[in-house]
This record gives C-alpha cells, structure tokens and sequence, in this order.
C-alpha cells in the first residue's frame, strides 16, 4: 500500500497533468475530505511519509480525484467554500464566492460602520447574492447590522437559504433571504438601505471564461451580464440601487478589471450619483465602483 507522501505525490501529478491550476492543494484537500481529516494533517503525514490509513475508502478518492481531473470545481466536490471568516455549502447551480470578492465585502462593510456610527443602526442590502457569502459575512462581522439578500436562481436560493440558517441564533435573526431580480425588487422592502452591495454577472456575451471550472461549471446566470461589454445587468441594478437607497447611502458593484471607466461614466451620468469612484483589489486591478445616493 502507498504511503501518504507517495499518494499525495500521485495525485498531484494526475491534478498538475489536468492542467489544474493548484494541484498540490486540491490533491491534499481531496485526500483530507475522504479521510474525514483536516489537510494540515495529511501535510504532516506526507512530510513523514506515514503508512496509508488501514480502512481508507480508496475508491471514493479515486471518484473525487477523477471529478477534479475532469476541472469539476474543488467546492463542488466538497461542498464547501471559504469566503472571509465563513465556510459556505456551494455545489452545482450557484455561483462560487472569489478571492477578490473579499475585497468588496470590506468595503461594504466600512460604508456599514459609517452609516451605523452616524444613525445608531444599519441595513445592508446584497443583491445577486448567491451562497450569501457577502451578507453573511457583513453580518457576522458588523453585529448590528441587518441584511437582506436577493436572488433571482431558485438553485442558488437553496444554498442562500442553507446557508443563512447555518448560522448562530444572533446572526441568523438579522439576515433576509428574498427570492426576487435584482433589477426590479424595490416592492420587496419597506424601508431604504444604508449600503446595497452586489457582485453581480458582467462577463461580455461574447466572452467564453478560460477555465473549465467557470466555463462549464458556473450558472451562467451568474457570468454573463448580457451586452457587448457585459454591464447591461449592473447598469440596470445601479438604476435599482438608488431606489434602494436612502439619501446619503452608499453602493458597491463589483466588475470586471477593464470595466471600471464605463460603469463610472454610467453612474456619473446619472442625477442620483455623487462621488463615484473606482476602487481596486489587492492585486491593483480596478474590482469595483463606490458611489453615494444624492438628493435632487
């Protein structure tokens, strides 16, 4: 029987040979989930060149290391993904929380502590939520803060839903799921937001995502934000997010790296929109636009 360094190293090599972008962590991730242990261990172990664990269900890592050799996304086949300080359920039908993302999730939730410290509450709207990563994490990092968050995929809802009810009993009673588009859902609130954030689908139509993990994985409702350029969707969310807003709050849209200057130029067009501006990510690309809702 193979010990675990030469079980890791052959599965990496199968993963690396797939063209998969990290081999060596997804292949210590798939061995820990079938072993039902944490990857620091399976590292530990390799490092030791300890003996394979009697009883270990090699078929079912065959199964998985397969399904990952194929560029099924790592999530799907573990069910789970890590956004900021939360693990989510994510699997086929929604769409999966990026790195970059994280970004706009702090920003957000600065304009959420702004507003709190000036008006003693907060309410926080996510529109194009998904797994919910985004409000979830603004209200498991901001403890007065409410937040309702929109989806219009009933497959995405589920694990929205899933989720949210995932979460402690304080977190939990602050959250909103509403099924609903986020071009056309002022009818589902009763009061105005402080902050609408949103990482909403602005990939061109014409565009095809290099990975097949994004091509043939992720929902296309949560990519292609229909147009030559992709902005058709945010365009009409950014009309939705100054009904959404109160006076004097605040929008934060994700977009594409090359997006930033005609979706600044859309929202600075508008009468509703003041102080826009492109804000980046950690690696310098333009991630995302920041406005404040105005009076007229």
């Amino acid at each position: 029987m193979p010990t675990v360094g030469a079980r890791l190293r052959d599965t990496t090599r199968r993963l690396a040979d797939a063209g998969v972008p990290s081999p060596r962590h997804d292949a210590i991730v798939l061995i820990a989930h079938t072993l039902g242990l944490e990857p620091s261990y399976i590292r530990t172990a390799a490092a030791r060149d300890d003996e394979w664990p009697d009883g270990a269900d090699l078929d079912l890592l065959e199964a998985r290391v397969t399904r990952r050799v194929d560029r099924e996304p790592l999530q799907h086949i573990t069910g789970k993904a890590y956004f900021r300080s939360l693990e989510l359920q994510v699997g086929p039908g929604v769409f999966i929380p990026r790195p970059e993302t994280e970004v706009v999730a702090g920003v957000a939730m600065a304009a959420a502590r702004e507003a709190l410290e000036m008006r003693g509450t907060v309410r926080v709207t996510d529109l194009c939520a998904g797994s919910g990563a985004i409000g979830i994490s603004i209200a498991t990092e901001i403890p007065e803060a409410h937040v309702s968050m929109v989806e219009a995929s009933e497959e995405a809802l589920v694990y929205l839903r899933l989720n949210a009810r995932a979460q402690p009993a304080d977190v939990r009673t602050r959250l909103r799921s509403v099924y609903g588009d986020a071009r056309n859902c002022l009818r589902q609130f009763d009061e105005c937001a402080d902050v609408v954030v949103t990482n909403p689908p602005y990939v061109p139509t014409a565009a095809v995502p290099r990975d097949p993990e994004v091509a043939q994985h992720d929902p296309p409702q949560a990519l292609y934000g229909l147009g030559d350029d992709g902005l058709d969707v945010p365009r009409a969310i950014l009309d939705e997010a100054q009904r959404l807003l109160r006076v004097g709050g605040t929008v934060v849209m994700e977009h594409g790296d090359e997006q930033g200057p005609a979706l600044r130029a859309y929202a600075e067009s508008s009468e509703w929109w003041g102080d826009v501006r492109t804000l980046t990510d950690l690696t310098g690309r333009d991630r995302m636009l920041v406005a404040t809702r105005v009076g007229v």
